[in-house]
């Protein structure tokens, strides 16, 4: 089966940064995307979906150290669906990306030094949860995408 997703917008939240018992990085951070439309009657509208993101390894310490709320960014990965009990005993379940590649696309002057891009090179296991120190990420530079859609978005338009 194919699972790929990509996504390009601004981050919604700053990256919070934890580790495994086995001393793997683990980051978590929200991203916005927008799209742009005309509905039917000619009205200029706009559909914005927050989507929660997970970053292993390197990638989790790369992305703590450079990005923060509103970062621009292009991440590759596969789509995960997580479950679990929460404090009042409700099943709970969402999807979230586990990112794969990540690219940093705000210019010099916002705060980035670069356009560079971070690519996850080792073999992940099957599991989710299933994760120690034989599966840390080697982080690999490659060039940005040239063609990527430009994300407008507000810090007024992020929720939180």
């Amino acid at each position: 089966m194919y699972n790929k997703v990509v996504l390009v917008g601004n981050l919604t939240r700053d990256v919070e940064l934890r580790y495994s018992q086995g001393g793997l990085a683990i980051a978590k951070v929200g991203i916005a995307t927008n799209r742009k439309y005309r509905s039917q009657q000619g009205e200029q509208k706009e559909e914005v979906c927050f989507i929660d993101l997970s970053m292993f390894g390197r990638t989790a310490e790369i992305a703590n150290q450079y990005l923060r709320r509103g970062s621009k960014v292009l991440v590759e990965g596969r789509l995960v669906f997580e479950q679990w009990i929460d404090q009042n005993g409700q099943k709970r379940s969402k999807h979230s990306v586990s990112v794969e590649n990540l690219q940093m696309l705000d210019s010099k002057g916002e705060g980035m030094g670069n356009q560079a891009g971070y690519s996850n090179q080792s073999q992940q296991n099957s599991s989710y949860d299933n994760y120690n120190n034989s599966t840390l990420q080697q982080m690999q530079y490659s060039k940005p995408h040239e063609s990527i859609p430009e994300i407008d978005i507000d810090n007024e338009e992020i929720p939180f």
